[in-house]
């Protein structure tokens, strides 16, 4: 089920509640697909980044290599790129364009204010999470015809579902500042060619409209890609237990309402049944909650994954999940 889910879609968004192994599932199905010839890259936008750790390496926000499969299938060898998302590095390379082009606009004895509007609005709210966006859409962009999957090991639910429904409202945004500046910009050519009607240079603005245009563009493309079922999806995580289902379903039912596409649901580490009173006592409370998801998600595929003894840190460990995901047959519920 999972490998199939990661074979039909060019965008997978990897997320749940906290603790419930977004990170190890989103590592584990890029070996997956990679070990299946797909070029992956596998991107933490979650600021507590434990991307790196799981994969034992550095990672930065630029893309690097951390799996290579030693063999090929019929479309090549396959491999798993990552990066890990610096929103703040994001902010300040943002905020230092829009103050090199205020610099060139404005009058000098403007600039210490310009600066110091600047530095507040860097930590505005929405700041972080607009640059988030900004750099996954900048992402998606980049990855076209690189990559034949990219998975986003997202943030915990609330972060991830206000993310997801922000290119809806800032590409309106986008639209509005462009408007605006067209309608500024005819007042200004208007009142150019009162003064010197030859004049035909543009105004000084010109490089801020491209700017807002290509934002616009950029965000524009992320909801068309968001929105589009047959190449991008959502797989959510969970626990079999009572708190981390009721998330799930509040889940489910604010996905459904922003139009992201539900590719299926994970139940990880499960209890094993046969280990012991103790543990068939967990599983058996497991098993309730397990019947109550399946009856309330039902037809969407749930896939449920047992509990792995030992770590999960290192390449050998996410090639165990990621053999345990590539065998893994889809759990039928009547």
């Amino acid at each position: 089920m999972l490998l199939d889910i990661a074979r039909s879609r060019r965008l997978l968004f990897v997320g749940g509640k906290g603790g419930t192994g977004k990170t190890s599932i989103s590592s584990g199905l890029a070996m997956a697909r990679a070990l299946d010839g797909g070029r992956v890259l596998l991107v933490s936008t979650d600021p507590a980044h434990n991307l790196g750790d799981i994969w034992r390496t550095e990672l930065a926000d630029e893309a690097r290599r951390v799996y290579a499969a030693e063999t090929g299938t019929e479309v090549g060898p396959g491999f798993v790129d990552a990066i890990e998302v610096d929103p703040q590095a994001t902010i300040d390379a943002h905020f230092a364009t829009v103050e090199a082009m205020m610099r060139r606009m404005l009058p000098e004895r403007t600039h210490a204010a310009a600066h110091d509007h600047l530095r507040t609005a860097k930590s505005a709210p929405g700041s972080h999470e607009s640059a988030v966006l900004e750099r996954v859409a900048a992402i998606c962009e980049e990855a076209m015809g690189v990559y034949d999957l990219v998975i986003f090991d997202t943030a915990p639910t609330g972060h991830t579902v206000h993310l997801l429904s922000l290119p809806e409202r800032l590409t309106g945004w986008a639209e509005s500042l462009v408007a605006n500046r067209d309608r500024s910009e005819r007042f200004a050519a208007a009142a150019r060619s009162l003064v010197s009607p030859k004049e035909e240079t543009p105004g000084p603005d010109a490089q801020m409209r491209r700017t807002l245009l290509a934002r616009r563009d950029r965000f524009a493309l992320l909801r068309h890609t968001i929105a589009e079922a047959q190449q991008t999806g959502f797989l959510i995580t969970t626990l079999a237990e009572r708190l981390p289902v009721a998330e799930t379903l509040g889940l489910v039912r604010q996905l459904r309402e922003i139009d992201v596409d539900l590719a299926g649901i994970v139940v990880n580490r499960l209890s094993p049944a046969d280990s012991g009173d103790f543990l068939a006592g967990r599983r058996a409370l497991e098993d309730e909650q397990l019947s109550h998801l399946h009856a309330a998600v039902d037809p969407l595929p749930v896939a449920e994954l047992p509990l792995l003894a030992g770590e999960l840190t290192g390449t050998e460990a996410v090639r165990q999940l990621a053999d345990l995901l590539i065998g893994q047959a889809e759990t039928g519920r009547s």
